[in-house]
């Protein structure tokens, strides 16, 4: 069997193979329906992977309260409306998924990086007030590059962000996700609080690693309690920021054994975003190194992402030892049945969804 569809088991969460949907935010929230609640295009677009073949779906980042969406147009996890609206959503894909999908949310903060204009409006930056943008924050009075300067988050602020990662875990549960995922990556919250680049506190939140990496602590310990113990934890993570004096690869890979100890069960590896001025040096597979040296390491499962694009990749990265599972994201979208072509290719025998077996290629995809 090739290893990329080997099963995999976390906690009692059990995957039927390792080829997974990354996270991709739609920015497709409204406009004419209520702030953050996902719609049609969701479900189509989620349950066009599980249709597909993907062993694990997870959403677009979920804001956990209405300041932390990235736009006006992203989706959240704070409130019932919006639970309900993913409950549609992961029944959806739990009744036709084709290898059995499991589906999870990651649940997110955008702070500084919150409130800005989505890819496809035409416009850039930060989405003014009087057009439907808000005060951001951030746990410093630094902005990114041509956005709005955000206040310093107050000890309250920070406490607050904290239950709301609890609460909208909670809803997360109720609305009938497998498992979840914190943001912790793309210089969002729980990163811009780890990073030096982005957090020059001089309090108990930051001043130094173990001040930065806190808050991402806090919110692991503080979701970790209100799930139910048989249900995994993820984490996404920018291994590196990309520039000098920001996090390398040493700082993650101490995060990560930290995280484990806390109660994640799989690091999610990425990189960059922290910092306009990032020099990412891209290439196929070109976070896989960060990958498998984490998972060497600290002995924590790791899942792998980035210009992984073909089959071949993603079997190579799962035989090698870099990850224990990957995440596709691009080229999900230009084929949302990736999964029924690798194992095609890979000789493997992946079940189709029935209405579409009479669609099972015998000599070529």
């Amino acid at each position: 069997m090739p290893a990329l569809f080997r099963p995999l088991t976390l906690r009692s969460l059990e995957l039927t193979h390792r080829g997974w949907v990354s996270p991709m935010c739609q920015y497709s929230c409204g406009p004419d329906g209520a702030p953050g609640v996902p719609n049609d295009w969701h479900l189509m677009h989620l349950g066009s992977f599980a249709a597909g073949g993907a062993a694990l779906i997870l959403t677009e980042a979920a804001a956990v309260n209405a300041a932390g969406r990235i736009s006006p147009r992203d989706a959240g996890l704070y409130n019932d409306e919006q639970a309900e609206a993913w409950q549609r959503i992961t029944s959806f894909v739990h009744r036709h998924g084709a290898a059995e999908a499991k589906i999870g949310a990651q649940l997110a903060h955008a702070g500084r990086k919150a409130s800005t204009y989505w890819p496809f409006s035409g416009q850039r930056g930060s989405v003014p007030e009087s057009d439907g943008g808000w005060a951001t924050v951030g746990p410093s009075p630094s902005a990114f590059d041509g956005y709005a300067e955000p206040a310093a988050m107050t000890e309250e602020q920070i406490q607050g962000v904290i239950s709301d990662f609890a609460a909208a875990a909670v809803r997360a549960v109720d609305a009938g996700f497998d498992t979840l995922e914190l943001h912790g990556a793309h210089g969002y919250l729980l990163h811009q609080f780890q990073s030096p680049l982005t957090n020059t506190r001089t309090d108990s939140w930051g001043g130094n690693e173990a001040g930065r990496n806190r808050l991402m602590l806090a919110v692991i310990d503080a979701v970790r309690e209100v799930m139910p113990e048989s249900m995994p934890l993820l984490l996404r993570i920018s291994a590196t920021d990309w520039a000098e004096g920001g996090i390398d690869i040493e700082a993650s890979v101490r995060l990560a054994a930290q995280a484990h100890e806390h109660g994640v069960d799989l690091i999610d590896v990425s990189s960059g975003g922290a910092v306009a001025h990032q020099q990412i040096q891209p290439g196929p597979g070109y976070q896989t190194g960060f990958s498998a040296r984490i998972r060497r390491e600290t002995r924590v499962p790791t899942g792998t992402v980035g210009l992984l694009t073909s089959p071949g990749q993603a079997e190579h990265a799962v035989a090698t030892g870099q990850a224990d599972g990957v995440f596709i994201a691009r080229a999900a979208l230009r084929d949302p049945h990736w999964w029924l072509r690798a194992a095609f290719e890979l000789g493997h025998d992946l079940a189709w969804a029935p209405q579409y077996e009479r669609a099972v290629p015998r000599h070529s995809f």
